[in-house]
């Protein structure tokens, strides 16, 4: 990974806070590193949309899909420059999810990560492909990228793992129930299935990723970690949900009071936002409960628990 040199932990470095922030400056580093050197050139043909897919790729976000694939991989004891193509692949097909998401159609915002939308940038046409493209790519990542080492068969449970993550049974199926939704009050069974597919489903995939790179799996360490990422999909979203009532637009780096504006259930309307600050405390503690069987090397994943109901954006 160019000069980003292995990160190697202790377990007087892992039980620190100051380790997380170390892991993830140096993750997402990682991570933009491999999105970089995977991503078309923007002088490549054809130009213009090579150069939105790099825009939207590029420089933000919190990486924290790639950030569970690699705090996963530690724990598990697999070395990270295994899992730089499968980190890419899955935030590829995030930010796919988020230009489409952005359009029109969809929820028609025009901020995203701090700077303009896709197709407010460039045009929505551009966007729609731009998107398009990068959800392919990502597949072809995990096809053919000569960084992973594993089998043709831990390829083809890493294609079908994040295929079934994105399609209609997981992302953009819970993209669809989201939008059927809107004007409509949601029981909490039905907002949290909603939430399972469109967010957590890709969350859950970052760590089995991960899981599946494997050289020996170890079934029942792999579905306690499925378990943790179901529960920080959740927590996730109710903090999101959270952070839409109570943040600001600049900190946020979105528009904030969107689904408030676009009158989209969520769990503050649903739960009340003691509620639902208690339904994302609950949440992490359950993912906490998923790690019993680990020792300090999924001490990462843990903390990364914890700063998805602490983050302020």
């Amino acid at each position: 990974m160019g000069n980003l040199v292995e990160y190697h932990w202790n377990q007087a470095l892992m039980t620190s806070d100051k380790s997380l922030k170390e892991f993830m400056a140096v993750s997402q580093a990682r991570a933009e590193e491999a999105l970089d050197a995977r991503l078309p050139g923007e002088t490549r043909m054809p130009e213009r949309l090579h150069q939105a897919m790099r825009y939207s790729a590029l420089g933000g976000g919190k990486r924290l899909r790639p950030l569970l694939t690699y705090a996963t991989g530690i724990a598990l004891d697999i070395p990270l420059e295994a899992l730089d193509g499968p980190a890419s692949a899955v935030e590829m097909i995030h930010v796919y999810s988020l230009i489409h998401d952005d359009l029109p159609a969809m929820d028609d915002d025009s901020l995203r990560r701090g700077k303009p939308t896709c197709h407010i940038a460039f045009d929505e046409a551009t966007a729609i492909l731009a998107g398009d493209g990068l959800q392919a790519l990502a597949f072809h990542v995990l096809a053919t990228d000569p960084t992973m080492k594993v089998s043709a068969d831990q390829r083809m449970a890493m294609v079908e793992c994040l295929a079934t993550a994105s399609g209609s049974y997981g992302m953009v199926g819970g993209q669809a129930i989201d939008l059927h939704s809107v004007g409509k009050q949601l029981d909490l069974p039905a907002l949290e299935n909603m939430h399972i597919r469109k967010t957590g489903a890709l969350i859950r995939a970052s760590v089995r990723l991960a899981a599946i790179a494997q050289p020996a799996g170890n079934d029942p360490l792999i579905e306690q970690l499925d378990h943790y990422a179901q529960c920080i999909g959740l927590s996730f979203q109710i903090k999101d949900d959270i952070l839409d009532e109570e943040s600001d637009t600049q900190t946020l780096g979105k528009t904030q009071g969107k689904d408030r504006d676009n009158n989209k259930p969520n769990y503050p309307t649903l739960l009340g936002m003691a509620g639902a600050k208690e339904k994302a405390q609950d949440m992490h503690e359950a993912a906490l409960d998923s790690l019993k069987a680990f020792g300090p090397e999924a001490d990462l994943l843990r903390q990364l628990s914890q700063f998805i109901i602490d983050r302020k954006n």
